[in-house]
Formats: structure tokens, C-alpha cells, sequence
């Protein structure tokens, strides 16, 4: 019998003495020792009384350990739930109680506050900790490095991946086999992973960036993974020498650019950069290739559809841009009802074998997301060039509406960030009596530059419509950002409305 990630993932590596992962203390793990972890791992779910589609929920620290135990629960026929260890006691009690996990796995600080947690319920709580110290780990060291997976077919569920929640209540999005393996085959092919790539590994692995783009490729490829507990500026730097491959949200590409030790000869060994998860500036865009000779690979993913679209290996990688649908991936552009001429901004929507199953306990939304035919709203704002290269204007729910008129808070955003000074902005709406909303935007200058924002007014003015313009400007030291990079927009409404 198959188990579809599993045979794809691990079966291939269970005999390999080849190198598999680096960890920060500088000791190397083989792919055949990482295979029997996962084995080990899941003989424990297994005693614990795991069944097929049973959910189990970790919230802990970034560690080895924490990649066997997702394999291990898609070995075991499980569903795999991990959680930002920056969720609060509330916000993971509302987990607990929709998810109705049958194991629940945290690190030794959020013991007292899982214990709380899951008071009342069947779920059972073991610990997963950095030193190996676990109740986990020390249950699965007595267990055997071998394991009969559990059959388990395409369609049914390996992961189940919880939404920001910044417009409402969290949403679980159901992953199935095929939808994570799909994902990584396509990867693999398009960004020309192989056997002789290194990743620096410094993303975290409760989203999908850092979970399933990063680790799923790298099994599947059978590539080496640094893996490091963190972003870690000097550790990324050292390593650039011995890797080939770096995937990273826009802060690690501006944090790299704040070094001088950034240079091409620093990445003489690096093939590719990566960027995704929020906005690249096309000025970071512009610095990096400047700095390093090298032009970073924008694409385009979100929790429900794992990648989406992604700039070309072998071609131009255009800064603003998040290139080209995916092969097997559908990408649309609607407006209203129809599909959008090229070039004019409309809704996202895509479909391929990448695209979840719906939401979980949650029919309503599911049905008001996936249209009848496939398509997934997506919920971002974008437009189509004639070449079918896409571009992301903006999440739906931010576009401002002044006086009947839509605006787009990237076009502004696009023109302060060229002004003199800036470092970054967030253009958002703010409730206006006479307009409805009126557009507001959040500045942060380059460090020892003052903000004059009448003249950064005066600067914009010709290149937007008045009703464009920013009637409100406020300066901040930083943005406010999810745990992924992306800005918090709905933080900044609230705090200035």
C-alpha cells in the first residue's frame, strides 16, 4: 500500500548515508539517520493511539526533531497541525477546540499554558525541547528506526494550516498529500533543485514557507539542508560558502544589505536567492543585484495553495513582479464577473492540483471561496501583463475607497518609497465623514533622517491624482509585521483610527 508523501519524502532516503542536515552545533545528519528518527517518531503516535486523519498539534521550538515529527504524523496516517509558539493562551485554546487534536505537542515554556489548554479534553501532551530532552524524544529513542507507514491516498489529509486571522476568526485550511507533493515537484523542476544544493535554512517551520517550500524540496531532491534555529546575520554570512540556496522573507534580504560584508565574493557559491511571504521592495530588488551581482527570485504563495506563481530560474526576474503561473497552475484576473483586460487590476483566483480542500468546520467559507469550478479567490488584487507575468497590488480587504473611487495602496506606496528618506511605507484607510475613507500612510525613514512629509507630499504630487494622495501621514521607528514579514495593516487601522 502508498502513502503518498511518504513514499516520495522518506521511503527513497531509508538506506542513504548521504548528508542530510548540518544543525547549529555543527554536527551532520545523515538522510538514513533522519529517516529512522521519523520512524522512531512515529511508533510513539502510533502507541499513543493515532489514527488515520487524527489531528496532531505542535507547538514548540525549531529543532530537527520538529521536521521528523511531520513526517512521522504523515507516516502514521495523521494530520499535521504546528502553531506560532508566539500564539497566546486564548488563541491556541481556540485551536485546541476546533482542531480537537488527538496529540498535542509543545516546548517545556508553553507546558503550563497547554496543560491549561487542555484541561477537559482527550488530547494527550508530550514536549519536544532544543536539548533532545522531550517526552517525546526520550519515548522515541527506545523505539525502533523502522516503520510500516500507513496507507494513505492523494486526496486525503496531511496538514491542516491555520490563517493569520486578522479579518476574523482563524481558518484551517485542509492540505492534502497530493496538494503538498504537487507543490514540491513543481519546485524541484522549476528552481533546478538537485542532490548538489545546500539551503540556508533559517525561515520557521510553522508556515508554510519554511515547512513545506523548504523541506518538502529538499527531501524530495535529496539536497543538504543548513538548518539553523533562527535568523542568525553573521551564521548566514559564514555559511553563504558552503551553500547554494537561500530561502528568506524581504527582512533577511535588508538585514543582509546592512552588512558590508555582502559582496560578490561573499556569494560567489550561492545559485539562488529566494524571497517570498510578503512584498519585496523593487528597491531592495534593486540594491541586492547592485551589491551582490545576483537578482533575487521573487514568487508568490499563500497558506491555502502553498506556491503559486514564481520569476523565472533562467530569465529576467522583474522586481515588483511575482512572474509566471506554476506549470499545472491556473491563474486568473477577475473583475466583477469577467475576466480582466490585460494590464487592469482584479482578483486573483487560481486553481491547480495545489489547491486545498477547504476550510476546516467551516462549509460557509469554503463555499463562498472556492467557486464551483475550482477557482480559489484568493483574496490579493493583482493585474496580468501581456506576457502573462503577474503582479500583487494588494490584498483585497486593503483597497481604500475615497469618495467612490478605488485606490490601491501600492502605486503610492511605490512612489514614497522612492523618495528621499524613506526606508519603507504602508499606505491604509482611515473612516473619513465626507469621503467614506480618506488615504492614510505609515513612514519609516532611513535611520538619522528626519521626516519632512510636507515635502514628501510635494515630491508625489505629480505623479498621482489628488484623490491618490495621502491626507494623513504618520512616522514610525518600524512597521508592524506577522511573524512572516508581512505587514499588519488591519494593526495600523486600528491604531490610527
Amino acid at each position: 500500500m502508498t502513502n503518498t508523501l511518504y513514499d516520495q519524502l522518506i521511503a527513497p532516503h531509508m538506506a542513504s548515508q548521504a548528508l542530510f542536515a548540518v544543525d547549529d552545533a555543527g554536527q551532520g545528519h545523515s538522510y538514513a539517520q533522519f529517516a529512522g528518527r521519523t520512524a522512531q517518531i512515529a511508533h510513539v503516535l502510533v502507541s499513543m493511539g493515532l489514527t488515520p486523519g487524527d489531528r496532531v498539534l505542535v507547538q514548540g521550538p525549531k529543532t530537527l526533531d520538529f521536521i521528523a515529527l511531520y513526517l512521522a504524523t504523515v507516516a502514521a496516517g495523521g494530520v499535521f497541525l504546528p502553531l506560532n509558539p508566539a500564539y497566546t493562551r486564548d488563541e491556541v485554546g481556540y485551536f485546541v477546540g476546533d482542531a480537537a487534536p488527538r496529540i498535542v505537542v509543545c516546548g517545556a515554556d508553553q507546558l503550563g499554558q497547554m496543560q491549561d489548554v487542555c484541561a477537559g479534553t482527550d488530547a494527550q501532551l508530550m514536549t519536544l525541547t532544543p536539548d533532545g530532552a522531550g517526552s517525546l524524544q526520550r519515548r522515541a529513542d527506545a523505539q525502533p528506526t523502522t516503520f510500516d507507514p500507513v496507507p494513505r491516498g492523494p486526496d486525503d489529509l496531511a496538514a491542516l494550516l491555520y490563517t493569520s486571522g486578522t479579518t476574523g476568526r482563524s481558518k484551517g485550511a485542509m492540505m492534502s498529500h497530493r496538494n503538498l507533493l504537487s507543490n514540491a515537484v513543481s519546485l524541484v523542476d522549476l528552481w533546478g533543485i538537485t542532490d548538489a544544493d545546500r539551503l540556508i535554512h533559517a525561515l520557521p517551520v510553522f508556515h508554510t514557507h519554511g515547512l513545506f517550500v523548504a523541506m518538502n524540496t529538499c527531501l524530495l531532491a535529496g539536497a543538504q539542508v543548513r538548518f539553523m534555529a533562527g535568523f542568525d546575520l553573521d551564521a548566514i554570512v559564514d555559511e553563504m560558502q558552503n551553500s547554494t540556496l537561500l530561502m528568506g522573507v524581504p527582512t533577511f534580504y535588508t538585514r543582509l544589505l546592512s552588512d558590508a560584508r555582502l559582496t560578490p565574493e561573499t556569494t560567489a557559491n550561492m545559485r539562488l536567492f529566494i524571497s517570498g511571504s510578503a512584498p519585496l521592495l523593487a528597491e531592495t530588488h534593486a540594491d541586492f543585484t547592485t551589491r551582490t551581482g545576483r537578482a533575487i527570485l521573487e514568487r508568490y504563495g499563500m497558506t491555502e495553495t502553498n506556491m503559486i506563481s514564481s520569476n523565472p530560474l533562467a530569465g529576467d526576474r522583474v522586481a515588483g513582479t511575482v512572474g509566471y503561473a506554476l506549470p499545472g497552475v491556473e491563474v486568473r484576473v477577475i473583475a466583477g464577473d469577467d475576466p480582466a483586460p490585460t494590464g487592469e487590476i482584479g482578483m486573483v483566483e487560481v486553481r491547480g492540483a495545489n489547491v486545498f480542500q477547504g476550510y476546516w468546520n467551516m462549509l460557509d467559507k469554503t463555499k463562498a471561496e472556492l467557486r464551483d469550478d475550482g477557482f480559489f479567490i484568493t483574496g490579493d488584487l493583482g493585474q496580468m501583463d501581456t506576457d502573462g507575468r503577474l503582479s500583487i497590488v494588494g490584498r483585497g480587504k486593503d483597497l481604500i475607497i475615497t469618495g467612490g473611487l478605488n485606490v490601491y495602496p501600492k502605486e503610492i506606496e511605490d512612489a514614497l518609497n522612492a523618495c528621499d528618506g524613506v526606508l519603507e511605507s504602508a499606505v491604509f484607510g482611515l473612516p473619513d465623514a465626507d469621503f467614506g475613507e480618506q488615504v492614510a500612510a505609515a513612514l519609516v525613514m532611513v535611520e538619522g533622517t528626519d521626516a519632512d512629509t510636507a515635502q514628501i507630499a510635494q515630491t508625489i504630487a505629480p505623479q498621482l491624482a489628488r484623490f491618490k494622495q495621502p491626507k494623513r501621514y504618520e512616522v514610525m521607528a518600524e512597521l508592524p509585521r506577522n511573524a512572516m514579514g508581512k505587514v499588519q495593516k488591519n494593526v495600523l487601522r486600528d491604531r490610527f483610527g
